[in-house]
């Protein structure tokens, strides 16, 4: 291993910029590539700065110095990170994946005063740009690793580099900036009213990459691979700032391919690889050869995924795989232990706590043979982080869920599992209204919203139900009106009409019932629904599903749940059912 770089007088990510542009051992190594580009750490920084400069110099002092982004994975997104660092000013990640009222919403809501695009993205931001509180002089194209067309998005502002040519005087000292102000919003989800943007300042990315990195043992020599979307903190805490922290190296691609997976780990020389969600799973998926173990990759850390996963995963590729548990708020987080039980997601701290929503411990679970829970209403409680808050800094502009997360001077997560008699924490699922498909949390509202639409239907409840691989799906309830009957074509077709429905808000299973169980208020009781699931067992009402790669949504009988029961069973996820 390489010696690591001083961490002495690093407080903040500007600190860490400045120190790889100097550094004699770090200056001129490579630091980001795309496919053939390549920048060092040097050219970071300065890129960085022009940019800084550029924000400093038209930025509006009366409204917050905030910079929206909505890219994929190419350089210029960690030049934004860069430039937000040195100039003091707040990245905000933008998911290209949300359309229509829900993109207005978050550019919005995070009152970005600045908007860095590609032409990729003129599509989603024509419908709603005339809403937008954008200027011409602070929105920015950048063509220079666009794929396709790249004409699109001229009427909405100024080409990228033309503006960063108009700069001059690039200093890279810059302002002071405070460590602890907004560094980063990530968004997690969005409420009935507004939505949720995590903030990350600049001291809490390093504490926190200085301990994913010691982790995944980056050293200058390293070099990570970013698949993951940068809008997501996994990306931005497990892969950029390990790499900039140690004077390491980083492969990016666009858009996360099992594919070229393989190829770009050996292409890039890749040491370690972060994760959220399925991809270990999807990388499985492909052609086994006999040359797999041939490529430079050591570890691998990430989330959600299962034990049969991660044990082929590390068989295959001849790596090591760190699997955690934790939430993008930073309230609480560890890992597994390869001894641990092999549905448990690990033995969290001795201040994690299972509870009741009176602030009571939850006994501990019953496990069967499968390891099945026997006591769910008495064990299953919110996992809580009874010392303290943790890393988490409060949601930007919504102090009601600040307050909710953390009542009682704790840390409440949303999380919702139980603990064995030995310690061992069993995950089983997102506080009733949330659903996490992929690694992406939203609620169920938007979506029922939607649903809502259908002239069919006039009663639907949306909530999780568990994934055969990792995390969620959705599932639907419906009532449709009378003398109404379901067509899962028509379906599918209105669903992919709606611009504002993302294909992760697809249900993968809608049950078509005649009443939907309420409380006496008409309060829907999704726990019951969420517990009845989608066995035919439990539910006389018909249940249509969509498979994997089509486009409609077909019958779900006994046969197909028993298909889909194996393959829970031989992923050792048996108990979710």
């Amino acid at each position: 291993m390489a010696p690591l770089p001083s961490l002495d007088g690093i407080v903040s990510v500007a600190d860490c910029i400045r120190r790889n542009a100097v550094d004699p051992e770090i200056a001129d190594k490579p630091f980001l590539r795309l496919d053939d580009f390549a920048l060092s750490h040097a050219e970071f920084a300065e890129a960085s700065a022009r940019l800084a400069a550029l924000l400093q110099e038209r930025r509006d002092p009366t409204r917050p110095f905030h910079l929206g982004i909505l890219l994929e994975n190419v350089p210029e997104y960690l030049i934004a990170f860069g430039a937000c660092a040195l100039a003091g000013a707040t990245a905000v990640g933008i998911n290209p994946i949300q359309r229509g009222a829900s993109l207005l919403r978050d550019i919005l809501h995070t009152d970005c005063q600045f908007l860095l695009t590609a032409p990729a993205h003129h599509d989603l931001l024509r419908p709603i740009w005339s809403e937008l509180d954008l200027s011409r002089e602070r929105t920015w194209i950048t063509r220079a690793h666009a794929l396709g067309d790249v004409s699109p998005g001229a009427e909405f502002g100024e080409d990228f580099s033309e503006a960063l040519t108009s700069v001059t005087g690039v200093d890279l000292s810059g302002p002071s900036v405070d460590p602890d102000a907004p560094y980063i919003l990530v968004f997690t989800s969005g409420t009935t009213g507004a939505p949720k943007g995590v903030q990350i300042s600049q001291s809490r990315m390093l504490s926190t990459g200085e301990k994913i990195g010691a982790l995944m043992e980056v050293d200058r020599e390293g070099c990570g691979y970013l698949a993951m979307p940068l809008f997501h903190a996994n990306s931005q805490q497990c892969g950029f700032m390990p790499a900039l922290l140690q004077g390491a190296s980083l492969g990016l691609i666009r858009r996360f391919s099992r594919s070229r997976w393989l190829s770009d780990i050996r292409r890039y020389g890749v040491t370690y690889f972060n994760y959220t969600g399925k991809p270990l799973s999807f990388i499985l998926t492909t052609r086994r050869s006999s040359d797999d173990r041939e490529n430079p990759l050591r570890i691998a850390y990430g989330n959600e995924g299962s034990s049969r996963i991660l044990d082929e995963f590390s068989e295959r590729f001849g790596c090591r795989i760190i699997d955690g548990f934790g939430a993008t708020e930073g309230g609480f987080g560890f890992a597994r232990a390869p001894t641990d039980p092999a549905n448990s997601v690990g033995r969290p701290p001795p201040e994690v706590h299972i509870l009741s929503p009176e602030g009571a411990r939850r006994p501990p679970g019953i496990l069967d043979a499968h390891g099945r829970v026997q006591n769910p209403d008495e064990a299953i409680g919110e996992i809580v982080n009874t010392a303290g808050f943790g890393k988490f800094e409060g949601y930007y502009r919504n102090p009601e869920a600040t307050a909710e997360r953390t009542r009682g001077g704790m840390y409440w997560s949303g999380d919702f599992g139980f603990q064995d008699a030995d310690g061992f924490l069993y995950f089983t699922g997102r506080d009733i209204s949330w659903i996490r498909v992929d690694g992406e949390n939203f609620l169920a509202r938007p979506i029922e919203d939607i649903l809502q639409r259908h002239p069919d239907i006039y009663l639907c409840a949306v909530y999780a139900v568990p994934d055969r691989d990792a995390g969620d799906r959705v599932m639907a309830t419906v009532v449709l009106a009378e003398e109404a009957i379901f067509d899962g074509q028509v379906f599918a077709d209105f669903l992919e009409s709606e611009e504002d429905c993302s294909p992760k808000w697809w249900p993968t299973f809608v049950r078509i019932a005649t009443r939907i169980p309420q409380t006496a208020t008409h309060k829907i009781l999704k726990r019951e629904l969420r517990t009845q699931g989608f066995s035919p067992q439990r539910v006389a009402d018909p249940i249509f599903h969509k498979v994997r790669g089509e486009s409609f949504y077909r019958v779900f009988d006994d046969a197909a749940y028993r298909d889909l029961r194996d393959a829970f069973l031989a992923r050792g996820r048996g108990h979710l059912l």
